[in-house]
């Protein structure tokens, strides 16, 4: 697979459990101790199949059965993420 490849969401999605980038395409975030945000557009984030199958929304807020749960940021409801891409592979060694 191309892992330079932005996949739409609505045509593919990740194996359940797979880290990806996510392209958002409108994600404010505030930044500390600055006034304003600033856009962060790709996330490194989980996929998470059936999340609110497996995991019934306590607050009643579950937009689609998928979810993407955030590492070191907030997790995202699905509809947010508009296409992923693998993660790149290290540096190889010489």
């Amino acid at each position: 697979m191309n892992t330079g490849a932005w996949i739409s969401c609505a045509d593919k999605l990740p194996a359940d459990g797979q880290r990806v980038l996510c392209w958002l395409p409108d994600n404010p975030v505030h930044l500390p101790g600055l006034s304003g945000t600033e856009q962060r557009n790709v996330l490194i984030l989980r996929f998470a199949e059936d999340w609110f199958i497996k995991n019934p929304s306590k607050t009643g807020r579950s937009t689609h059965r998928h979810f993407w749960l955030g590492e070191g940021s907030s997790n995202h409801f699905f509809e947010r993420i508009s296409h992923w891409r693998p993660l790149p592979g290290g540096p190889s060694a010489h």
